[in-house]
């Protein structure tokens, strides 16, 4: 069958809700917008909703000039795109063991989040001089294992995702994970639980283990690390309700020695200004086997 993307998922805003795309641009820090932007408390951590599961009713929308979020009983809030006229005053923030900086999105949009989560916090983008790294051992590892691996990039700066700027999964495998669900009367669920940018199509069940790379067009995506999961896909994201599922039926056959596996995490090289990716591209895989 043939390997192609079937979806493309964007999440401006770290743990708050998603946007589905037919089509969006692409560049070596990500997907455009995802994950541009964090809420932290004020005790300087950021927020997620592993403690906030309200976080998922936060939905996000994108125009040209403006991110939109609207929330349960709250107004709309508008956050323009536009670039401050001079340099914005840098302001450290940490995500888990990796340090950054952001830019303060002020007072109103402060008030806002504290308002809908209930704790003072405040909402910070990725600072324009921000350099935070994916994981240059996970990628130096990876071109030692390709023939032809030296000329891949080292460095990838991206914004406040987790660990690296793409998080891939594989409809196959979530199908399986679903009927194992439906076997104990537990109900499906969708793959926004797992928060995936690009969902792909054509491989049998978890054969995203094995790959080394995917090519889309002139883009080579390097399949760096296996990603290890958190329980926040027990979040209904239609909700904010937290159960038990999926994460247990997964843990009972998808744990190994670096966790609960599903999806795998990657950067990219050729994303030059003006890439985009579209649902039905077609891909190559690479397997490592």
């Amino acid at each position: 069958m043939t390997i192609s993307i079937l979806s493309l998922h964007t999440y401006p805003v770290k743990s708050c809700a998603g946007i589905t795309h037919t089509q969006i641009g692409i560049s070596a820090a990500g997907l455009d917008h995802d994950r541009q932007w964090v809420v932290v408390d004020t005790e300087g951590q950021f927020m997620t909703q592993r403690q906030y599961p309200q976080m998922a009713l936060v939905q996000p929308t994108l125009d040209e000039t403006a991110l939109f979020l609207n929330a349960p009983e709250m107004p709309t809030l508008r956050i323009s795109l536009a670039k401050a006229e001079s340099e914005p005053p840098a302001v450290p923030i940490r995500i888990w063991n990796s340090d950054t900086i952001g830019t303060d999105e002020g007072d109103t949009t402060a008030q806002w989040f504290s308002d809908y989560l209930g704790r003072g916090c405040r909402l910070y983008r990725t600072h324009p001089d921000a350099q935070r790294l994916a994981d240059p051992g996970r990628v130096a590892d990876w071109r030692a294992r390709q023939s032809d691996g030296s000329g891949f990039p080292l460095e990838h700066a991206f914004g406040f995702a987790d660990a690296f700027p793409f998080l891939i999964a594989n409809q196959a495998s979530l199908d399986e994970l679903n009927q194992r669900l439906d076997t104990q009367d537990q109900q499906a669920v969708p793959m926004n639980r797992f928060r995936p940018n690009i969902v792909i199509q054509g491989l049998d069940s978890y054969e995203e283990d094995y790959l080394s790379g995917l090519r889309i067009g002139s883009m080579m995506f390097a399949v760096v690390k296996r990603c290890a999961r958190c329980p926040m896909p027990n979040v209904d994201a239609s909700t904010a309700a937290v159960g038990t599922e999926p994460m247990a039926t997964l843990t009972g056959y998808r744990q190994f020695d670096e966790g609960v596996l599903f999806g795998v995490n990657a950067v990219v090289d050729g994303a030059i200004r003006g890439s985009v990716l579209s649902v039905g591209e077609r891909i190559t895989a690479t397997l490592d086997i």
